[in-house]
Order: structure tokens, then sequence, then C-alpha cells
């Protein structure tokens, strides 16, 4: 499997990366807690553009992101803006969302984007080639807040994102019994053993789901959401205490 490196950090390689999401609603409140989250263990942070007061205005929105590419440093930037149906907080149209995602691709602060793979083939192609062009990564998500699809379909989502060009696909699914939780390690190791030639992200959601957040490395997901100030999906745990586990995991591993 390839690894992904975004400025000195590499996916898919050793203790799996821990990515903090900032979900300030105001500027000086997102710079805030940017500046907080850099004393924590992140290897990378993601910014949920969604909760941002002024989302719809586009250049409030590249005027806040310089001020985060500037505090960040050489952290690597996750761009995400969540639709309302994956578990966003704010309603966009799909030209605006297309809109927006461009935008911020094109100013190159942005080491990632989001993009949400079932947008629409054609739109999502598009999406991609654009941020490909100006030298951005893409991170292709699907997210099921309402059940676990069979092994079968999660493993075919993530061949489609790999398929359709994205550096790393990712699949977040909500468990509604310990069996639905093995369904999606079942997956995430069939898919990293057999399809992958890149490296993917994968969880279950709840608290259910956590011990997927803590066994990423053994299964194949290669990074793993640590809250910061606040969770941004069910069942996030803590970076601190994410990165202890992450750690004792890899060092009993032996690899």
């Amino acid at each position: 499997m390839n690894t992904v490196k975004v400025r000195n950090l590499e996916l898919g390689s050793g203790i799996p990366a821990i990515c903090i999401p900032n979900m300030g609603k105001t500027k000086e409140e997102i710079l805030s807690l940017t500046e907080q989250y850099k004393s924590m263990p992140m290897d990378l942070m993601e910014w949920r553009v969604d909760w941002f007061e002024g989302v719809e205005d586009t250049q409030a929105v590249l005027d806040v992101l310089a001020g985060v590419r500037e505090k960040l440093g050489d952290t690597p930037l996750l761009f995400t803006f969540r639709t309302k149906k994956e578990g966003g907080v704010h309603e966009m149209d799909t030209a605006a969302y297309v809109a927006l995602n461009k935008a911020v691709a094109a100013t190159k602060m942005a080491d990632l984007i989001d993009v949400e793979i079932f947008t629409g083939d054609a739109v999502v192609s598009d999406l991609i080639a654009a941020i490909h062009e100006s030298g951005t990564k893409v991170v292709a998500s699907n997210h099921d807040f309402d059940r676990t699809p069979a092994q079968s379909d999660i493993v075919y989502r993530l061949r489609k994102m790999q398929d359709m060009g994205a550096d790393i696909p990712k699949v977040a699914v909500m468990p509604q019994s310990k069996k639905d939780v093995l369904t999606l390690l079942a997956a995430t190791e069939e898919m990293a053993t057999d399809y992958a030639d890149r490296p993917i992200i994968t969880m279950s959601m709840a608290g259910l789901g956590s011990i997927s957040r803590l066994s990423c490395e053994v299964f194949g997901s290669c990074l793993t959401f640590g809250s910061g100030s606040m969770a941004s999906a069910p069942g996030q745990i803590g970076a601190q205490e994410l990165s202890r586990v992450l750690a004792s995991v890899h060092g009993a591993l032996g690899v």
C-alpha cells in the first residue's frame, strides 16, 4: 500500500494519525482553538467550516483560513464542509458546496479537502480534479448516522472512492449492536488487505464503536479523530487519552 505524504506527516505508516476537529463558530473562536489544539497530541487539524457563522461568505471563509494556516505552521490542515445529510450543521446547496471547496483549493492553504462521495459522480469527479489541480489532497467521505451497512457495502463505498481518485477514502457508520462494530472492522481489514493501494480511514461511531477508534492500526485505518474541546461525532475520545492508547497498541503489535 502506498502512503500519503502531507507536509511532514506520512499517512498509512506507523501509529495512526490523530486529527482534532475545530468547530469554532466565530473567527476569534476558531483561531483560539487552533492555538489551543497545537499544544495537544495532534498530527493534523480538521476545520469543520459548516460550524462557522460566516460560512456563506466565501471571502470570510478565506480570511479565517489564512489565519488558521498561519497559526498551524507546518501542521497539516483538513478542510471540511460537512453537509447536513451527513451530520453537518449548515444547509448548503450543491453548487455553493462545490464553489466553496474549489475556492479553498485555489488558495493552496488547505492540505486536504473533504469531498462527500455521494454528492453525484459527475460533480465529485469535477471537484476532485479541481482540488488535485491545485496540488491539494482529497479525503473522500461517506457517513451513515442511522446504521451499519453490510460488510460488502462498506467495502464497495471505499473502493468507489479509490476508483474515483480520492487520495484517502473514509467511511463512518453507526452501530446498533456489537456485531455492527465487528462488521465495520471486518470491512476495514478486507479493504486494507485485498483492495486498497492507498491509506483508508474508517470508524464505527458512538460509545459502542469507540473500540474502532483505538484499534485502527490493527485493522488498517490510518487516522482517527480525537476531540479537543468538543467532539464532532458520537464516541470521539479525547486526544490526550487517544494518543496514549494508540502508542500502547502500536507497542504491543511490535511493528
